[in-house]
């Protein structure tokens, strides 16, 4: 359940309140645009872009800005070269190796000759048929010997054939043996075994980095040809045991001989391996530890000279000062680019607007469409900059990416501004446009001459538009427009070429045309977002079918009459002085709708002649006719009739005097000592503040004057018409409007024209006398009003009875 609480306001009510009393709208919406304008174009920061290939001429002399440093890229390779041979190979000496497999023969002979020297086991006992066990059948020697053989095998970690088997048992394996074995072994592996030597020799007299396993210890090994590979070790396995046979003597016989030898060379692995993953680490961080190799070129040295070719080293140079310079200062460019941004808007906002005197609301409710308007057609800019490639891989044509962007509709930002704002706030528009979509295009100069001009010539030829078909006219004059400025922007900025033309001409002619039809799109949705008033809505509100003023028509005549008048002389009126004819003749239609709530308590609706304001107090008679204007605005916002019409219901008596019951109350009061407060009798204003609002003023007062002439003859009218207009300026109700001396000159000869046109004389035409003969001079044409005849006896008897048929006495 809600509790109650105070009444909230409609929303579009509460956006009027916030722009009316907030005093930072303006730098809020600063703030929006430049954050918004610095996060559009920041990846489009950067140097002016060389589009040169080796081989081109160079179009103008390029000199280096500041000192900067180029990677020489061969130089570079050449020492990352240097830097990956210089790392040695990296080869892991399995020195546990040796121990171990020693270890295991000597274990293995230990064993077997400690069971070969027991004294024997002797056999178990026959099964016989007492015991009841089933006898099973008796190993055989040769099983006994093949199992021995496997265990033996298991334990060394090599096979071993059967009969050097046998001679190790008939040599009960001898300590001498596995001496012999052990030192031959040991010797070979302890110098050196490598898997392949011939990949080892390759290092020549580099060497190698030789490690143990656990990484604990490291050396430069040289002497390579010192190591043996595999098959030269299993050769050295008999040179090394001769002198050890020869100093042992006769001991062993000929197969153990061989039996020794043979057992060695299968005990025989390489313990000294190429460690791959570690080489190429290493070599890879010796790379890495290798600076690029640079040279500086210094400020003012000339990088490329016009009518040069350029050279691979001159491009490499030009692209290096590109990097540099956008790598350097691209925080910088932001910064820059934001105080760009605000200052250039302050500025067009100071020499926009100070001359103005709106209203704070209208400053920044137009302030908010402007930033509206501007952020949207930046964005929209900023998507264009992308269609070149989309289309480019859609499309088999070799299209030019400066041709795609004359198909932007952007000059529909400006014909929107100039419907709702006017010529003027749309040329400074343009401006501010044309400068900012250039820093989005990487400041090229063409697009803003393009872009400028398409723009401001858009917002001419929207000037006076009062029909829907003005959208798609103005469209096509810019779209052929385009195609001028497309062809001369083209011509200037580029090859002559046939195909870029007809591209070129192509997509501005479309571009002109998307922007009148995209403006009649968004028109509307503008209109009723921001609450404004075109052309277009005041031609609806002319008709005078509209249901407010048909409901004025019927509920108070006189004021409806009154109305119409009164808009008749403002539009005559407002074209002579430059002012819009339109809004001021709607306005004029509407400026008294107030009246319909209390009809009968104004003087031109009172059918019976009774004023009712006799039975009242002035100072009641005063608050009911000062009470239309508020009645006037609930109504016009009722009916949705638009800011500017409300405003000129609002402003159209100003802050004047009810001067009738203002005298009226201070003559009730003569013998008494109270004095009347002119305040009480004042409208509550404010002052017009529109041209168009002081016409409405000045045609409302002097319309109801003219109505209290007797003889209004043309000379009497010209009197009171300058009167008036006196009375009205020197009462400085149009303090706030733009009207000058001339203006008021030249409104006052034509109201005289059109009230004199208005109250002119008409001839009174004779009736025909009873036998159907003229009158007495023949043509009543003829006869002036002051002449002619009043109505005979049986005329006014005949009338007489035609009113008691018609119901009237």
């Amino acid at each position: 359940m809600n509790l109650p609480s105070e009444k909230r306001l409609p929303f579009r009510e509460s956006v009027r309140a916030f722009l009316a009393t907030s005093n930072n709208v303006l730098w809020t919406l600063l703030a929006v645009i430049t954050l918004l304008f610095t996060l559009v174009i920041y990846p489009n920061l950067s140097v002016t872009k060389f589009s040169y290939t080796v081989g081109d001429i160079a179009e103008k002399n390029i000199k280096a800005p500041r000192d900067f440093f180029i990677q020489d890229d061969a130089a570079t390779v050449g020492s990352r070269k240097l830097a990956l041979r210089s790392v040695l190979p990296v080869y892991d000496n399995n020195t546990e190796m040796v121990a171990r497999q020693v270890a295991n023969v000597r274990s293995a002979f230990s064993t077997f000759r400690a069971i070969l020297t027991q004294p024997p086991v002797p056999p178990p006992p026959k099964p016989s048929l007492e015991t009841g066990l089933d006898p099973s059948p008796a190993a055989t020697p040769m099983d006994e010997v093949w199992l021995r053989k496997q265990e033996f095998e298991d334990k060394v970690g090599i096979e071993v054939s059967r009969g050097a088997f046998q001679v190790l048992e008939k040599h009960l394996f001898s300590k001498k043996i596995e001496n012999l074995i052990c030192q031959i072994y040991t010797e070979i592996m302890n110098n050196g075994v490598v898997a392949n030597k011939e990949l080892l020799l390759r290092q020549g007299d580099r060497g190698i980095t030789l490690r143990t396993l656990d990484g604990k210890e490291e050396s430069i090994a040289k002497n390579l040809k010192a190591y043996y590979g595999l098959e030269q070790a299993q050769t050295m396995v008999r040179i090394v045991a001769d002198p050890l046979f020869k100093k042992e003597g006769t001991v062993v016989d000929y197969n153990a001989l061989n039996l020794i030898v043979d057992f060695t060379q299968r005990m025989l692995q390489p313990n000294v391996t190429l460690n791959g993953s570690e080489t190429e680490i290493r070599a890879q961080r010796a790379a890495e530890e290798v600076k690029p190799v640079l040279f500086k070129v210094k400020v003012g040295e000339m990088i490329l000279r016009e009518g040069e070719r350029v050279t691979e080293l001159q491009l490499v140079k030009l692209k290096e000062l590109q990097t540099q310079t956008k790598n350097r200062h691209l925080f910088s460019r932001n910064i820059g680019a934001a105080m760009v941004t605000a200052l250039f808007l302050i500025i067009a906002f100071l020499v926009h607007y100070t001359p103005k005197n709106e209203e704070v609301s209208d400053r920044n409710k137009n302030m908010l469409f402007l930033t509206t308007v501007l952020v949207t057609f930046l964005f929209i800019a900023k998507v264009s900059l992308s269609v070149p490639g989309v289309i480019g891989a859609t499309v088999e044509f070799d299209i030019q990416e400066t041709s795609v962007y004359f198909g932007m509709p952007v000059a529909a930002g400006a014909m929107a501004v100039c419907l709702f704002l006017g010529m003027e706030a749309a040329l400074f528009f343009s401006i501010v446009f044309a400068a900012l979509v250039t820093l989005v295009f990487a400041n090229q100069f063409p697009i803003f001459i393009y872009i400028f001009l398409s723009s401001a010539m858009a917002a001419y030829w929207m000037r006076s538009c009062r029909e829907r078909k003005v959208f798609i006219k103005a469209g096509a004059k810019l779209g052929i427009l385009n195609v001028a400025l497309a062809t001369a922007v083209t011509t200037y900025a580029s090859d002559i070429s046939v195909e870029i033309f007809l591209w070129s001409g192509l997509f501005a002619f479309t571009g002109g045309i998307a922007s009148g039809i995209v403006t009649a799109g968004i028109a509307p949705l503008l209109e009723m977002l921001f609450d404004y008033t075109t052309d277009i809505k005041l031609l609806e509100l002319a008709n005078l079918d509209q249901p407010i003023l048909r409901r004025l028509m019927i509920e108070a005549p006189g004021t409806y009459n009154h109305s119409v008048i009164v808009g008749t002389l403002a539009d005559a009126v407002a074209g002579e002085i430059g002012a819009n004819p339109l809004l001021a003749r709607v306005c004029g239609y509407y400026h008294d709708i107030g009246k319909i709530e209390k009809a009968q308590y104004f003087i031109e609706n009172q059918k019976d002649g009774k004023n009712r304001h006799d039975k009242l107090a002035p100072s009641m008679s005063a608050l009911i006719l000062t009470g239309h204007v508020k009645s006037g605005l609930e109504i016009a916002r009722k009916y949705r009739l638009g800011q500017t019409i409300m405003d000129t219901i609002q402003q159209h008596h100003g802050t004047s005097i009810i001067e009738y019951f203002y005298e009226k109350a201070k003559a009730q009061k003569e013998d008494s000592e109270e004095t009347v407060n002119p305040d009480d009798f004042r409208y509550p204003g404010p002052k017009p503040q529109t041209v168009e609002a002081a016409i409405v003023m000045m045609s409302d007062v002097l319309e109801a004057a003219t109505r209290t002439l007797d003889n209004p003859t043309p000379a009497r009218i010209q009197g009171l018409v300058q009167t008036l207009i006196n009375k009205i300026f020197a009462s400085g109700q149009l303090d706030y409007c733009e009207i000058t001396l001339k203006d008021l000159h030249i409104m006052a000869k034509r109201f005289n024209v059109v009230l004199s046109g208005i109250h002119h004389h008409r001839i009174k035409y004779p009736e025909r006398s009873g036998n159907g003969q003229k009158a007495k001079n023949g043509d009543s044409s003829r006869q002036s009003a002051g002449e002619a005849p009043g109505p005979s006896e049986r005329d006014t008897g005949e009338r007489e009875s035609h009113l008691k048929r018609l119901g009237i006495t």
